[in-house]
């Protein structure tokens, strides 16, 4: 079964229902309901959503959306090999799109689905 690491920005739209962007972010979801793929996300994304979605619903209601959230993914950790390997690479602008990469790379995932192109645009390694 193909490994997905989904972006933070994608896992905002689904659970944030972005107008333009939340039937795409559920068919993904229905894919792996069906187990078409498996689903994995870094363990920055949960802190992330957490941080947005507490800007628009209440801190208790943000916990209880990535709780149920939650069993629909596996969460790739953030290790110390992971953290040196981002801050090593000079490629990503942003950190955290490192951190992400690096958590794919280390979870032997075949596939990053982003919005985020610009960022991803020339990684080291494929998948």
């Amino acid at each position: 079964m193909t490994k997905v690491l989904i972006d933070t920005n994608i896992i905002i739209d689904l659970l944030s229902k972005r107008k333009d962007f939340y039937y795409d972010a559920a068919e993904l979801m229905s894919s792996a309901d069906k187990n078409e793929i498996q689903l994995f996300i870094s363990s920055l994304t949960i802190a992330n959503a957490n941080y947005i979605l507490s800007k628009h619903l209440s801190e208790q209601k943000a916990r209880e959306v990535l709780r149920k959230f939650k069993v629909l993914v596996e969460i790739l950790s953030l290790d110390e090999k992971v953290i040196d390997l981002a801050l090593s690479d000079d490629q990503f602008k942003d950190f955290e799109d490192g951190l992400q990469y690096y958590s794919a790379l280390e979870g032997y995932i075949d596939i990053i689905i982003t919005r985020n192109k610009k960022d991803f645009k020339n990684p080291k390694y494929r998948f």
